[in-house]
């Protein structure tokens, strides 16, 4: 073959690989902003998006349709509902709950099996009588705003959680932790009652269990929260613990200060 068309190949074979990844990369984004933008989510849960940051915070973490995902303690399922019908086509998702929560768990994915009828049900932390998930099986772990109750009230089942969650994750996997931060300078003790934890408190536990830390975002971070308040995190919307008292001002302040933590995996 001519050297000339050889090289005029190769440049055009570059192009459409360029163009593919491209496609592909694009695929995802619409795919997160259509299951974001989708009507089954409640008008409540889309007020939050302005605090949560759902399209910035997944693509951040890598979460893309084809992996295998596990979403810990979904609660009454805000990001559930954007992650299932994200990863419906392609992919897997798995939440994850206390054995005692599992019924309430059920309720919700039972609510909708248009959107919910592929996410699977497991046990977290794993106990006798749960269904685990398979050592080595998953692409991403994903908790948001859990750790502090691993944390919360004199017991520290946190060690536990982050080890379990490390079997769980293949090599390269990736562990995506949103949490309510405390500043470093503030009084450890408040990590007991607060529902704040620092940043090197979550550091120690994912690196003892073997996590490197990958990366990390101020996506959702919000600097008027002073981290002070009467009730702790609580004290700031959406649960407004002081009910009428000063709700204009922490309506004003938003919810919490986050941090955004990307750890993984090991190869090796």
């Amino acid at each position: 073959m001519h050297a000339t068309r050889r090289y005029a190949l190769i440049a055009m074979a570059t192009v459409l690989a360029t163009a593919g990844a491209g496609a592909r990369a694009e695929s995802a984004g619409k795919a997160l902003d259509r299951a974001i933008a989708a009507p089954h989510r409640s008008p409540v849960n889309r007020l939050r998006d302005q605090y949560r940051h759902p399209a910035k915070t997944l693509a951040f973490f890598g979460v893309k349709p084809g992996h295998t995902v596990v979403e810990l303690w979904p609660g009454a399922g805000w990001y559930t509902e954007i992650l299932a019908p994200y990863l419906a086509e392609r992919g897997d998702l798995t939440v994850a709950t206390p054995l005692e929560r599992t019924e309430g768990t059920r309720k919700l994915l039972n609510s909708d099996s248009s959107v919910y009828g592929k996410v699977k049900l497991a046990t977290f932390p794993m106990k006798e009588g749960g269904t685990a998930v398979a050592p080595g099986s998953v692409d991403v772990v994903l908790t948001f705003r859990n750790v502090h109750n691993w944390r919360f009230g004199g017991k520290d089942s946190a060690q536990a959680a982050f080890d379990q969650i490390f079997a769980m994750l293949k090599p390269g996997g990736v562990l995506g932790v949103v949490d309510h931060r405390l500043p470093e300078e503030m009084d450890s003790a408040l990590e007991e009652k607060s529902g704040y934890m620092k940043r090197s408190s979550i550091l120690a536990f994912a690196t003892k269990a073997g996590f490197k830390l990958k990366g990390e975002s101020k996506v959702n971070a919000n600097p008027k929260d002073t981290h002070d308040w009467p009730n702790g995190v609580w004290t700031l919307p959406p649960v407004y613990r002081l009910g009428d008292a000063g709700r204009e001002t922490y309506a004003a302040i938003g919810e919490s200060d986050r941090m955004t933590l990307k750890f993984v995996k090991p190869k090796r």
